[in-house]
């Protein structure tokens, strides 16, 4: 009997991901993702802590990083059967497009807030200094190692390769826009996949992926969902208060620990203790949401009162709240801060711990990278001089919250003249 190659991965979004082990740039795949440093992504939540908004964020960068190989490879191989000569950058784009999201941390980016670490650079690293990963791209091809790490630079001599992977329009944003929208059951995030894939180009003078004219309404569309899923969902006032209350509790944790009063195991040890990013990889490795979600259970029977407090309101979902004061100027935001940190200092709270603001930023279209060039009877042109709509997209938009107890809304709803 004959031992299967193909290794499939059935997809709540796009359906079977088969891959077969018979063809050398797929075998390669499967390897990759059977190392330990990749399945360390199942235990990594793609949201971090968005789930205590939005009930079934619960899916992991595992699982969005196989999607985004998945379309990378639809996106490439209907490139390359137009254009031959982008066949052998073929293994590039899939492993790049595959590994891209393996240096997140715990909590993912709520994590790099927390830690001060970086994915990107952590990305770097694995793929440099985990031997499993490191001779799997050595023994296809010595110089593949050197190719990934341009397409994250965007150093690619070929702009398309790096362009599927990281732009303004690229597989990994395709792929978390409609993840995060299928999962949070926000209806924002549902894109016209088929006909954005549709319009993708290779234009073989710049080398760089460009989008059909007949495509541009459904790039619009796209754009405007990222703008919504920002606004509504990603910048979900809950969500902000859970990040928040998140942070505080490792603050107190990492005070604790430099006064020697904190127990904590090796791992958060060595991430409280100073700067994550020159860990040694494998106290990198070692850390993933389950290993801190089990210290903050551990904690809320701490003898530091504080510490148990802001522990048990994570775990326990008793959230502070998140009021919008963007309308606010500065200086009255600030004396609106410290008129509730006073009212919570009266009662013998921890200020500090409790109240403070917050900025949440919606960056909108850039030409972040070369933009989105579309293809017209007067040559390239970027998406943004042929869209009024997009071109309203393209400013940045900011929103300012303040955290406080639940226990203080209804003296705060009258000092903001609420009816």
């Amino acid at each position: 009997m004959l031992l299967s190659t193909e290794r499939t991965y059935h997809d709540p979004l796009h359906g079977a991901i088969a891959l077969d082990g018979s063809d050398p740039t797929e075998s390669l795949l499967i390897h990759l993702i059977d190392t330990p440093a990749f399945q360390r992504l199942r235990r990594v939540r793609q949201l971090g802590p968005a789930s205590l908004t939005f009930h079934g964020a619960e899916s992991s960068r595992f699982t969005h990083s196989i999607g985004v190989l998945a379309l990378a490879r639809r996106a490439f191989d209907r490139l390359a059967s137009v254009y031959p000569q982008l066949q052998p950058y073929r293994v590039v784009v899939l492993c790049a497009a595959l590994l891209h999201d393996i240096g997140h941390g715990p909590f993912s980016h709520t994590g790099e807030e927390v830690f001060g670490s970086n994915h990107e650079h952590w990305t770097s690293r694995i793929l440099q200094e985990s031997l499993p990963i490191r001779d799997a791209l050595d023994t296809v091809d010595s110089t593949l190692l050197e190719q990934i790490l341009q397409v994250y630079l965007k150093k690619h001599p070929i702009p398309l390769v790096w362009q599927l992977v990281s732009s303004q329009l690229d597989c990994d944003r395709l792929d978390y826009l409609m993840r995060d929208s299928y999962f949070t059951g926000a209806s924002y995030g549902r894109i016209d996949l088929d006909r954005i894939l549709m319009a993708m180009r290779y234009d073989p003078v710049t080398q760089q992926l460009v989008v059909a004219r007949k495509g541009m309404t459904a790039v619009e569309h796209y754009l405007i969902v990222r703008y919504f899923m920002y606004a509504q969902v990603y910048n979900h006032p809950k969500n902000i208060a859970a990040c928040w209350i998140l942070h505080q509790a490792f603050v107190r944790a990492r005070e604790l620990l430099q006064q020697e009063m904190l127990e904590a195991d090796d791992t958060v040890t060595a991430w409280l203790s100073g700067n994550c990013d020159r860990l040694p990889l494998h106290q990198y490795l070692a850390a993933d949401d389950g290993v801190f979600t089990y210290h903050l259970q551990r904690w809320q029977t701490s003898t530091d009162q504080l510490l148990a407090d802001l522990c048990r309101r994570f775990v326990d979902r008793d959230l502070p709240k998140a009021i919008d004061v963007t309308h606010l100027a500065q200086p009255e935001r600030l004396t609106l801060l410290q008129t509730v940190q006073q009212q919570l200092k009266a009662v013998n709270v921890n200020a500090a711990y409790y109240a403070g603001l917050q900025v949440s930023l919606s960056r909108g279209y850039t030409l972040y990278q070369r933009g989105i060039k579309c293809q017209t009877p007067k040559g390239l042109q970027e998406l943004s001089a042929l869209s009024p709509l997009v071109h309203t997209l393209t400013n940045p938009y900011e929103r300012a919250w303040l955290i406080y107890p639940r226990s203080i809304e209804s003296t705060l709803l009258t000092l903001l003249g609420a009816p």
